[in-house]
Protein backbone atom coordinates (compact mmCIF):
# COMPACT_ATOMS: atom_id res chain seq x y z
CA UNK A 1 0.00 0.00 0.00
CA UNK A 2 1.60 3.29 -1.29
CA UNK A 3 1.93 6.43 1.29
CA UNK A 4 -0.29 8.37 -1.17
CA UNK A 5 -2.73 6.01 -0.54
CA UNK A 6 -2.72 6.12 3.26
CA UNK A 7 -2.46 9.62 3.68
CA UNK A 8 -5.57 10.96 1.56
CA UNK A 9 -8.03 9.01 3.57
CA UNK A 10 -6.56 9.95 7.16
CA UNK A 11 -6.64 13.71 5.88
CA UNK A 12 -9.81 13.41 4.40
CA UNK A 13 -11.74 12.04 7.34
CA UNK A 14 -10.05 14.51 9.81
CA UNK A 15 -10.61 17.39 7.09
CA UNK A 16 -14.27 16.60 7.34
CA UNK A 17 -14.59 16.30 11.48
CA UNK A 18 -12.96 19.72 11.42
CA UNK A 19 -15.45 21.55 9.63
CA UNK A 20 -18.85 19.51 10.90
CA UNK A 21 -16.96 20.62 14.66
CA UNK A 22 -16.07 23.91 13.58
CA UNK A 23 -19.69 25.17 11.69
CA UNK A 24 -17.78 25.35 8.77
CA UNK A 25 -20.32 23.75 6.76
CA UNK A 26 -23.92 24.19 6.95
CA UNK A 27 -24.42 26.73 8.88
CA UNK A 28 -27.68 28.50 9.24
CA UNK A 29 -27.82 31.63 7.19
CA UNK A 30 -24.84 31.17 5.33
CA UNK A 31 -24.61 30.70 1.23
CA UNK A 32 -23.31 27.79 -0.73
CA UNK A 33 -20.06 29.16 -1.08
CA UNK A 34 -17.16 27.68 0.99
CA UNK A 35 -15.72 29.97 3.82
CA UNK A 36 -11.97 29.32 2.01
CA UNK A 37 -13.05 30.53 -1.50
CA UNK A 38 -11.36 34.22 -1.91
CA UNK A 39 -14.61 35.86 -3.44
CA UNK A 40 -15.89 37.84 -2.40
CA UNK A 41 -13.60 37.81 0.77
CA UNK A 42 -14.38 37.27 4.15
CA UNK A 43 -15.56 41.38 4.69
CA UNK A 44 -18.83 39.76 2.88
CA UNK A 45 -19.49 37.72 5.34
CA UNK A 46 -20.24 39.69 8.19
CA UNK A 47 -17.26 42.72 8.52
CA UNK A 48 -15.10 41.51 11.24
CA UNK A 49 -16.64 38.44 12.52
CA UNK A 50 -16.56 37.15 9.01
CA UNK A 51 -12.54 37.45 9.03
CA UNK A 52 -12.35 35.80 12.24
CA UNK A 53 -14.40 33.01 10.74
CA UNK A 54 -12.80 32.55 7.76
CA UNK A 55 -8.89 33.00 9.76
CA UNK A 56 -9.72 30.40 12.27
CA UNK A 57 -11.09 28.00 9.14
CA UNK A 58 -7.79 28.39 7.23
CA UNK A 59 -5.72 27.71 10.39
CA UNK A 60 -7.74 24.32 11.30
CA UNK A 61 -7.34 23.46 7.53
CA UNK A 62 -3.28 24.29 7.54
CA UNK A 63 -3.78 21.55 10.93
CA UNK A 64 -5.39 19.11 8.97
CA UNK A 65 -2.57 18.96 6.23
CA UNK A 66 -0.15 18.92 8.94
CA UNK A 67 -1.67 16.15 10.67
CA UNK A 68 -1.89 13.95 7.66
CA UNK A 69 1.41 14.19 7.13
CA UNK A 70 2.49 13.58 11.06
CA UNK A 71 -0.29 10.64 10.97
CA UNK A 72 1.32 8.48 7.67
CA UNK A 73 5.21 9.20 10.01
CA UNK A 74 3.48 7.90 13.13
CA UNK A 75 2.40 4.91 11.13
CA UNK A 76 5.06 3.87 9.16
CA UNK A 77 7.16 4.27 12.43
CA UNK A 78 4.73 2.03 14.39
CA UNK A 79 5.17 -0.79 11.10
CA UNK A 80 8.93 0.29 10.50
CA UNK A 81 10.71 0.99 13.95
CA UNK A 82 14.11 1.66 11.59
CA UNK A 83 15.51 5.60 11.80
CA UNK A 84 12.17 6.63 13.77
CA UNK A 85 13.52 7.61 17.30
CA UNK A 86 13.92 11.24 16.26
CA UNK A 87 10.89 11.52 14.54
CA UNK A 88 9.02 10.75 17.12
CA UNK A 89 11.25 13.05 19.77
CA UNK A 90 10.54 15.29 17.13
CA UNK A 91 6.71 14.73 16.79
CA UNK A 92 6.39 14.55 20.59
CA UNK A 93 7.53 18.16 21.27
CA UNK A 94 5.49 19.40 18.39
CA UNK A 95 2.38 18.36 20.49
CA UNK A 96 3.30 19.12 23.06
CA UNK A 97 3.89 22.71 22.54
CA UNK A 98 0.90 23.56 19.98
CA UNK A 99 -1.60 21.63 22.65
CA UNK A 100 -4.28 24.32 24.10
CA UNK A 101 -7.63 24.07 25.31
CA UNK A 102 -10.61 23.42 23.24
CA UNK A 103 -8.49 21.78 20.06
CA UNK A 104 -8.87 18.49 20.60
CA UNK A 105 -7.49 17.54 16.95
CA UNK A 106 -3.68 15.80 17.99
CA UNK A 107 -5.57 13.76 20.56
CA UNK A 108 -8.76 12.89 17.81
CA UNK A 109 -5.92 11.81 15.46
CA UNK A 110 -3.94 9.28 17.57
CA UNK A 111 -7.20 7.77 18.64
CA UNK A 112 -7.58 7.64 14.57
CA UNK A 113 -4.04 6.35 13.92
CA UNK A 114 -4.71 3.80 16.61
CA UNK A 115 -7.74 2.39 14.71
CA UNK A 116 -5.95 2.66 11.51
CA UNK A 117 -2.64 0.84 12.83
CA UNK A 118 -5.06 -1.85 13.84
CA UNK A 119 -7.21 -2.45 10.58
CA UNK A 120 -3.13 -2.68 9.27
CA UNK A 121 -2.26 -5.06 11.49
CA UNK A 122 -5.42 -7.18 10.91
CA UNK A 123 -3.72 -7.49 7.31
CA UNK A 124 -0.45 -8.31 8.10
CA UNK A 125 2.78 -8.97 10.51
CA UNK A 126 3.26 -5.48 12.85
CA UNK A 127 5.50 -6.94 15.64
CA UNK A 128 9.42 -7.92 16.02
CA UNK A 129 8.84 -11.17 17.62
CA UNK A 130 6.40 -13.08 15.22
CA UNK A 131 2.58 -13.30 14.65
CA UNK A 132 0.74 -10.74 16.43
CA UNK A 133 -2.93 -12.13 15.00
CA UNK A 134 -3.16 -14.19 18.55
CA UNK A 135 -6.80 -13.67 19.94
CA UNK A 136 -6.66 -16.34 22.47
CA UNK A 137 -11.11 -16.54 22.19
CA UNK A 138 -10.90 -18.98 25.15
CA UNK A 139 -15.08 -17.82 25.59
CA UNK A 140 -15.98 -18.79 21.57
CA UNK A 141 -13.66 -22.08 22.24
CA UNK A 142 -15.91 -22.82 24.95
CA UNK A 143 -19.20 -22.26 22.88
CA UNK A 144 -17.87 -23.76 19.37
CA UNK A 145 -17.43 -27.08 21.54
CA UNK A 146 -20.40 -27.14 23.24
CA UNK A 147 -22.48 -26.58 20.29
CA UNK A 148 -20.42 -28.49 17.89
CA UNK A 149 -18.72 -31.51 19.59
CA UNK A 150 -20.86 -34.34 20.65
CA UNK A 151 -20.82 -36.96 23.18
CA UNK A 152 -17.29 -36.01 24.35
CA UNK A 153 -18.44 -34.23 27.81
CA UNK A 154 -14.61 -35.32 29.27
CA UNK A 155 -12.82 -34.44 26.34
CA UNK A 156 -14.59 -30.43 26.65
CA UNK A 157 -14.51 -30.11 30.25
CA UNK A 158 -10.45 -30.71 30.18
CA UNK A 159 -9.51 -29.12 27.14
CA UNK A 160 -11.26 -26.22 28.38
CA UNK A 161 -10.06 -26.02 31.78
CA UNK A 162 -6.41 -26.91 30.54
CA UNK A 163 -6.07 -23.93 27.81
CA UNK A 164 -7.75 -21.45 29.64
CA UNK A 165 -5.68 -22.15 33.21
CA UNK A 166 -2.51 -22.36 30.71
CA UNK A 167 -3.12 -18.78 28.99
CA UNK A 168 -4.20 -16.93 32.30
CA UNK A 169 -1.16 -17.78 34.05
CA UNK A 170 1.73 -15.37 33.94
CA UNK A 171 4.26 -18.03 34.76
CA UNK A 172 4.17 -20.99 33.51
CA UNK A 173 6.83 -23.74 34.69
CA UNK A 174 6.67 -25.86 31.43
CA UNK A 175 4.73 -25.93 27.75
CA UNK A 176 0.93 -27.15 27.88
CA UNK A 177 1.05 -30.76 26.87
CA UNK A 178 -1.98 -32.71 25.94
CA UNK A 179 -2.79 -35.92 24.15
CA UNK A 180 -5.76 -36.94 22.81
CA UNK A 181 -7.13 -40.55 22.68
CA UNK A 182 -9.99 -42.59 21.47
CA UNK A 183 -11.07 -43.85 18.50
CA UNK A 184 -11.01 -42.59 14.89
CA UNK A 185 -13.39 -39.96 13.60
CA UNK A 186 -14.38 -39.08 17.62
CA UNK A 187 -13.45 -35.80 17.20
CA UNK A 188 -9.74 -35.54 17.62
CA UNK A 189 -8.54 -33.71 15.09
CA UNK A 190 -11.88 -31.60 14.81
CA UNK A 191 -11.07 -30.69 18.46
CA UNK A 192 -7.46 -29.54 18.22
CA UNK A 193 -8.29 -27.71 14.34
CA UNK A 194 -10.57 -25.35 17.04
CA UNK A 195 -8.18 -24.75 19.40
CA UNK A 196 -6.00 -23.22 16.16
CA UNK A 197 -8.80 -21.50 15.10
CA UNK A 198 -9.72 -19.94 18.48
CA UNK A 199 -6.08 -18.76 19.57
CA UNK A 200 -5.13 -17.49 16.63
CA UNK A 201 -6.95 -15.17 13.98
CA UNK A 202 -5.14 -17.37 10.94
CA UNK A 203 -6.07 -21.05 12.87
CA UNK A 204 -3.80 -23.68 11.25
CA UNK A 205 -2.48 -21.44 8.45
CA UNK A 206 -0.85 -19.37 11.32
CA UNK A 207 3.11 -18.82 11.30
CA UNK A 208 2.37 -19.38 14.99
CA UNK A 209 1.01 -23.08 14.50
CA UNK A 210 2.74 -26.33 13.05
CA UNK A 211 0.92 -29.71 11.96
CA UNK A 212 3.10 -32.74 11.72
CA UNK A 213 1.15 -35.81 10.33
CA UNK A 214 3.38 -39.37 11.49
CA UNK A 215 3.28 -40.90 8.44
CA UNK A 216 3.46 -37.88 5.60
CA UNK A 217 6.53 -35.84 7.33
CA UNK A 218 8.44 -38.75 8.98
CA UNK A 219 7.67 -41.85 6.81
CA UNK A 220 10.81 -44.04 6.81
CA UNK A 221 12.22 -44.91 10.20
CA UNK A 222 15.97 -45.15 8.52
CA UNK A 223 15.92 -41.37 8.37
CA UNK A 224 14.93 -40.80 12.01
CA UNK A 225 18.34 -38.96 13.12
CA UNK A 226 17.68 -36.83 10.28
CA UNK A 227 13.79 -35.81 10.86
CA UNK A 228 15.26 -35.28 14.63
CA UNK A 229 17.77 -32.26 13.27
CA UNK A 230 14.81 -30.91 10.98
CA UNK A 231 11.97 -31.18 13.88
CA UNK A 232 14.30 -29.71 16.23
CA UNK A 233 15.01 -26.71 14.21
CA UNK A 234 11.23 -26.15 13.20
CA UNK A 235 10.07 -26.05 16.34
CA UNK A 236 13.10 -23.66 17.78
CA UNK A 237 12.46 -21.25 15.15
CA UNK A 238 8.52 -21.18 15.57
CA UNK A 239 9.30 -20.42 19.29
CA UNK A 240 12.00 -17.69 18.66
CA UNK A 241 9.04 -16.34 16.05
CA UNK A 242 6.58 -16.08 18.51
CA UNK A 243 5.88 -15.94 21.65
CA UNK A 244 2.21 -18.54 21.87
CA UNK A 245 3.40 -21.31 20.03
CA UNK A 246 1.12 -24.45 18.99
CA UNK A 247 2.25 -28.09 17.93
CA UNK A 248 0.15 -30.48 16.86
CA UNK A 249 1.36 -33.96 16.17
CA UNK A 250 -1.75 -36.11 14.32
CA UNK A 251 -1.04 -39.80 14.52
CA UNK A 252 1.19 -39.31 17.47
CA UNK A 253 1.33 -43.36 18.52
CA UNK A 254 3.54 -44.02 14.98
CA UNK A 255 6.12 -41.32 15.70
CA UNK A 256 9.24 -43.31 15.67
CA UNK A 257 10.88 -43.25 20.05
CA UNK A 258 13.67 -41.23 18.49
CA UNK A 259 11.42 -38.28 17.59
CA UNK A 260 9.66 -38.18 21.07
CA UNK A 261 12.19 -38.14 22.53
CA UNK A 262 13.77 -35.25 20.29
CA UNK A 263 10.50 -33.27 21.35
CA UNK A 264 10.67 -34.12 25.46
CA UNK A 265 13.61 -31.04 26.11
CA UNK A 266 10.77 -28.75 24.49
CA UNK A 267 8.10 -30.00 26.96
CA UNK A 268 10.28 -30.33 30.24
CA UNK A 269 10.38 -27.73 32.80
CA UNK A 270 13.36 -25.23 32.50
CA UNK A 271 14.22 -21.99 33.84
CA UNK A 272 15.52 -21.00 30.42
CA UNK A 273 18.47 -18.62 31.40
CA UNK A 274 19.74 -17.78 28.47
CA UNK A 275 18.10 -19.80 26.00
CA UNK A 276 14.82 -19.73 24.18
CA UNK A 277 11.56 -19.72 26.27
CA UNK A 278 9.31 -22.66 25.46
CA UNK A 279 7.40 -22.40 28.28
CA UNK A 280 4.45 -20.46 26.28
CA UNK A 281 4.11 -23.81 23.91
CA UNK A 282 1.01 -25.84 23.68
CA UNK A 283 1.67 -29.71 22.19
CA UNK A 284 -1.17 -31.61 21.25
CA UNK A 285 -0.51 -35.53 20.50
CA UNK A 286 -3.34 -37.13 18.59
CA UNK A 287 -3.46 -40.95 19.26
CA UNK A 288 -5.67 -43.58 18.25
CA UNK A 289 -3.89 -45.34 21.29
CA UNK A 290 -5.83 -46.24 23.83
CA UNK A 291 -9.15 -46.25 22.10
CA UNK A 292 -10.46 -49.85 23.32
CA UNK A 293 -9.75 -49.11 26.75
CA UNK A 294 -11.90 -46.17 26.67
CA UNK A 295 -14.86 -47.86 24.45
CA UNK A 296 -14.49 -51.10 27.05
CA UNK A 297 -15.46 -48.74 29.65
CA UNK A 298 -17.99 -47.01 27.95
CA UNK A 299 -19.57 -50.40 27.16
CA UNK A 300 -19.44 -51.73 30.82
CA UNK A 301 -21.41 -48.50 31.83
CA UNK A 302 -24.23 -48.91 29.03
CA UNK A 303 -24.59 -52.39 30.20
CA UNK A 304 -24.95 -51.08 33.51
CA UNK A 305 -27.83 -48.71 32.87
CA UNK A 306 -25.96 -45.99 33.69
CA UNK A 307 -25.51 -42.42 31.98
CA UNK A 308 -22.02 -41.90 29.59
CA UNK A 309 -22.13 -38.49 30.90
CA UNK A 310 -21.40 -40.11 34.91
CA UNK A 311 -18.17 -41.67 33.38
CA UNK A 312 -15.28 -40.08 34.73
CA UNK A 313 -11.82 -38.63 34.20
CA UNK A 314 -10.17 -40.51 37.26
CA UNK A 315 -11.46 -44.31 35.54
CA UNK A 316 -10.42 -43.71 31.92
CA UNK A 317 -7.07 -41.62 32.76
CA UNK A 318 -6.00 -44.80 34.98
CA UNK A 319 -7.10 -47.21 32.13
CA UNK A 320 -5.59 -44.95 29.29
CA UNK A 321 -1.77 -44.93 31.20
CA UNK A 322 -1.98 -48.79 31.80
CA UNK A 323 -2.38 -49.61 27.98
CA UNK A 324 -0.21 -46.83 27.13
CA UNK A 325 2.68 -48.58 28.89
CA UNK A 326 1.78 -52.25 28.20
CA UNK A 327 1.96 -51.62 24.59
CA UNK A 328 5.49 -51.59 23.83
CA UNK A 329 5.40 -51.62 19.89
CA UNK A 330 4.54 -47.54 20.20
CA UNK A 331 7.07 -45.18 20.90
CA UNK A 332 5.02 -44.03 23.47
CA UNK A 333 5.74 -46.53 26.23
CA UNK A 334 8.92 -46.42 25.94
CA UNK A 335 9.50 -42.17 25.56
CA UNK A 336 10.09 -40.13 28.78
CA UNK A 337 6.93 -38.27 28.11
CA UNK A 338 5.18 -41.24 30.27
CA UNK A 339 8.00 -41.65 32.51
CA UNK A 340 8.78 -38.41 33.63
CA UNK A 341 5.31 -37.33 33.79
CA UNK A 342 5.45 -34.54 30.84
CA UNK A 343 1.90 -35.21 29.51
CA UNK A 344 0.06 -32.87 31.65
CA UNK A 345 -3.64 -33.76 30.64
CA UNK A 346 -5.01 -37.29 28.78
CA UNK A 347 -8.21 -36.20 27.21
CA UNK A 348 -10.51 -39.56 26.56
CA UNK A 349 -12.53 -39.31 23.85
CA UNK A 350 -15.84 -41.50 24.30
CA UNK A 351 -17.05 -43.96 21.19
CA UNK A 352 -20.18 -42.38 19.58
CA UNK A 353 -23.62 -43.65 19.63
CA UNK A 354 -26.45 -43.52 16.70
CA UNK A 355 -28.02 -40.27 18.22
CA UNK A 356 -24.30 -38.58 18.14
CA UNK A 357 -24.20 -39.59 14.40
CA UNK A 358 -27.47 -37.95 13.89
CA UNK A 359 -26.11 -34.60 15.07
CA UNK A 360 -23.19 -34.39 12.85
CA UNK A 361 -25.36 -34.99 9.83
CA UNK A 362 -27.04 -32.49 11.00
CA UNK A 363 -24.35 -29.88 10.83
CA UNK A 364 -22.75 -31.38 8.06
CA UNK A 365 -26.18 -30.09 5.93
CA UNK A 366 -26.29 -26.70 7.88
CA UNK A 367 -22.20 -26.09 6.90
CA UNK A 368 -23.30 -26.55 3.60
CA UNK A 369 -26.70 -24.50 3.83
CA UNK A 370 -28.45 -26.79 2.79
CA UNK A 371 -32.03 -28.28 4.23
CA UNK A 372 -32.62 -31.56 5.64
CA UNK A 373 -35.19 -34.12 7.73
CA UNK A 374 -34.98 -36.32 10.51
CA UNK A 375 -35.78 -39.19 7.87
CA UNK A 376 -32.91 -37.94 6.14
CA UNK A 377 -30.22 -37.80 9.48
CA UNK A 378 -31.30 -41.46 10.10
CA UNK A 379 -30.63 -42.50 6.74
CA UNK A 380 -27.42 -41.02 7.17
CA UNK A 381 -26.69 -42.81 10.92
CA UNK A 382 -27.99 -46.10 9.18
CA UNK A 383 -24.84 -45.90 6.69
CA UNK A 384 -22.85 -46.23 9.22
CA UNK A 385 -21.31 -49.38 10.83
CA UNK A 386 -21.93 -50.06 13.97
CA UNK A 387 -20.25 -52.57 16.79
CA UNK A 388 -20.00 -54.56 18.76
CA UNK A 389 -21.79 -56.93 17.17
CA UNK A 390 -24.31 -57.67 19.15
CA UNK A 391 -25.02 -54.46 20.60
CA UNK A 392 -24.23 -52.11 17.35
CA UNK A 393 -24.11 -49.28 20.19
CA UNK A 394 -21.21 -47.66 18.70
CA UNK A 395 -20.19 -45.87 14.95
CA UNK A 396 -17.00 -47.80 14.26
CA UNK A 397 -16.10 -44.87 12.35
CA UNK A 398 -17.25 -42.42 15.02
CA UNK A 399 -18.68 -39.79 12.68
CA UNK A 400 -15.70 -39.56 9.51
CA UNK A 401 -16.98 -39.21 6.42
CA UNK A 402 -20.51 -38.38 7.38
CA UNK A 403 -20.19 -35.45 5.48
CA UNK A 404 -19.52 -37.42 2.56
CA UNK A 405 -22.38 -39.54 3.01
CA UNK A 406 -25.06 -36.44 2.96
CA UNK A 407 -23.87 -36.14 -1.44
CA UNK A 408 -26.38 -38.61 -1.66
CA UNK A 409 -29.11 -36.56 -0.84
CA UNK A 410 -28.05 -33.47 -2.90
CA UNK A 411 -30.11 -32.54 -6.44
Amino acid sequence: MGQGALRAPLGLVCGLLLLLGSGGLGSPGTATRRPWEEEPGPEAEGGAWGRVRYEAVKKHLGAVGALSKRGWQALACRVWREGCEEEEEEREEEEESSRSPGWSLPLMGQDYLEILSAWYCSFGKCCETGDCRVVNNITGLETDLNGQLHGQHLAKEVVIRAVRGFLQNPRTEKALVLSFHGWSGTGKNFVARMVASHLYRDGLKSECVRVFISLFHFPHHMYVDSYKVRLKKQISETVQLCKQSLFIFDEAEKLHFGLLEAIKPFTARSDNKGQVDYQRSIFIFLSNLGGNAINEVALDFWRAGRLREEISMEILEQQLRLELQEREENGYARSHLLEENLIDFFVPFLPLEYHHVKLCARDAFLARGLPYTEAALDEVARMMVFVPKEEKLFSAQGCKSVSQRINYFLP
